[in-house]
């Protein structure tokens, strides 16, 4: 006996069709990084369909950050990196973080799982010049004074560390994080005392990661993440 269902059988718009084609001849190679799109009328005969439904076609595609659309130019097909993938999703996040303090806390318990994780695998794999160039990021976080240059600064420790991996969709997803939670973590760093904190913090890291102590970075950088997830916490409550 054949199964019933009571869902309509819907047609498809014109507009996703065409998408699904284009993304095809995007995943083929038909279309490269940097090609320009055929022009809309050659799309509307090739698809046979109408102006309306190519365009739509394209917004989506742009949406999804898979062409650029210029003023007076034909879209062209975009670089495909890691990066630009999860650049996508910071219009998205930053809402979500900004309605909800869950998510905060959700966002925060999750960059302490990962980059634990990550400065393992940065401590198992890192060289003489990795270790001086954490060397010379933490010097130059000494000599930042204000809460925003402090911060820029200690994210670069940090994207260092991401680096280290050698693993390009752990680097950028670090970054994604740390950047989502940047609003968050200047209040963490910006009274009196954090920033001697934190420098004390990163030296330790580095002293870790250059005697390969994989376990010793890991628990320096959960210290580190940690206390800085309660001062945000007790820095919420206050205010």
């Amino acid at each position: 006996m054949f199964p019933t269902t009571n869902e309509p059988i819907r047609r498809r718009k014109l507009s996703d069709e065409v998408l699904d084609r284009l993304l095809d001849d995007i995943r083929s190679g038909a279309l490269r990084p940097g090609d320009q799109l055929p022009p809309e009328r050659e799309l509307m005969t090739r698809f046979g369909v109408g102006r309306p439904a190519v365009r739509e076609a394209m917004q989506s595609l742009a949406s999804r950050g898979l062409i650029t659309i210029s003023h007076g130019e034909r879209a062209r097909v975009s670089e495909f990196s890691v990066a630009s993938m999860i650049d996508q999703f910071d219009t998205t996040a930053r809402l979500l973080l900004s309605g909800s303090t869950e998510n905060v806390d959700h966002l925060i318990q999750a960059r302490l799982f990962f980059e634990t994780g990550m400065v393992r695998m940065a401590a198992a794999r890192a060289t003489p010049e990795d270790i001086a160039h954490l060397e010379a990021l933490t010097e130059e976080l000494s000599h930042q004074q204000t809460g925003a240059a402090f911060i820029e600064q200690d994210m670069a420790f940090h994207h260092a560390i991401a680096d280290m991996t050698g693993n390009p969709i752990f680097a950028a997803t670090a970054r994604g994080m740390l950047h989502w939670l940047k609003d968050y973590h200047v209040a963490i760093v910006s009274f009196q005392g954090a920033e001697d904190v934190t420098l004390r913090e990163h030296r330790e890291i580095v002293h870790y990661l250059s005697r390969h102590d994989v376990e010793g970075a890991a628990r320096a950088m959960g210290n580190h993440l940690t206390r800085a997830s309660e001062l945000y916490r007790q820095r919420s409550d206050q205010a």
